[in-house]
């Protein structure tokens, strides 16, 4: 079933779960991604990044809401990180019924002023609104978008971020970085941070950029208070990896007979985050 993020991150939160957001490019992942989540009885969120978008084109949104509408478990389709009032607008008319608003990197007053204004022109059609506070790093070129310098949230500026721009989740700055870890540089999740974020505001959280971070680590971010993860990286790997070994059979060419390992590698990766982020049967929650 489709629903909306304020519905299902509400019962995450009540519950003390992740729910993830995988980030899918092509028909082929989304179907993967839907199905290892209904076999698993776990709500998932089907994330769409701009890029990604341009790389699948706008056409495939229909029968995206068609098959979420027909799932046996809580959807929500996520138009994730938008950086312009005119691309969640957008987003809304194309049927997300989910949007994130990413103003992280303008300065703290603007960033509440351009949330603000999505919120506002997404409440009024009943779509959930996610914002963003503090910095993700970044460590390659790939995908969603980062910055040199990690900026931690302040929890401070997190009770006045979603006081004046009524956000319905906010993603937060605790130690991640979005893309691939190069060999060496180890990630750390302040979680003694998380603590003091989660004390003092009332949304759920959100983690962006886990993909290189320990299973230790993302476990204890999900038991002090995180309720959603981008998952983009990981299964794009696991995706891309199988593929390239099946195609050293050069007699290969039909997508069918090419397609199925891929999705199935893919599926493995997820059925891991799901599990590690205690998703799996809690769609029976809804």
């Amino acid at each position: 079933m489709l629903t909306n993020g304020k519905e299902l991150l509400a019962i995450a939160k009540k519950h003390n779960f992740a729910i993830p957001a995988f980030n899918i490019s092509d028909w082929a992942m989304f179907k993967g991604v839907i199905e290892i989540s209904e076999e698993l009885n776990a709500p998932v969120i089907i994330a769409i990044h701009p890029d990604e978008l341009g790389h699948t084109g706008d056409d495939i949104m229909p029968a995206i809401i068609q098959r979420c509408h027909k799932s046996s478990v809580p959807t929500i389709i996520h138009f994730d990180h938008g950086t312009t009032y005119e691309q969640c607008v957008w987003a809304i008319k194309a049927g997300f019924t989910s949007l994130m608003i990413d103003g992280s990197l303008l300065p703290f007053e603007e960033n509440m002023a351009i949330t603000k204004k999505v919120v506002e022109a997404a409440h009024a059609v009943g779509i959930s609104v996610e914002g963003e506070l503090g910095t993700i790093g970044q460590n390659d070129s790939y995908g969603e978008s980062g910055a040199a310098e990690i900026i931690f949230t302040d929890p401070k500026d997190a009770v006045e971020f979603i006081k004046s721009t009524g956000v319905d989740s906010l993603a937060i700055a605790i130690g991640t970085s979005h893309g691939l870890y190069p060999a060496g540089k180890n990630p750390k999740l302040e979680i003694e941070l998380l603590k003091e974020i989660k004390r003092s505001v009332d949304v759920p959280l959100v983690l962006h950029g886990g993909s290189g971070n320990p299973d230790s680590e993302i476990a204890q971010g999900v038991e002090n208070g995180i309720n959603k993860i981008n998952i983009s990286s990981d299964i794009k790997v696991s995706y891309h990896d199988k593929m390239r070994e099946v195609l050293s059979n050069p007699k290969l060419r039909e997508p069918n007979a090419i397609q199925p390992a891929c999705v199935a590698a893919m599926k493995e990766t997820a059925a891991h985050k799901i599990k590690l982020f205690k998703a799996d049967g809690k769609a029976s929650l809804y």
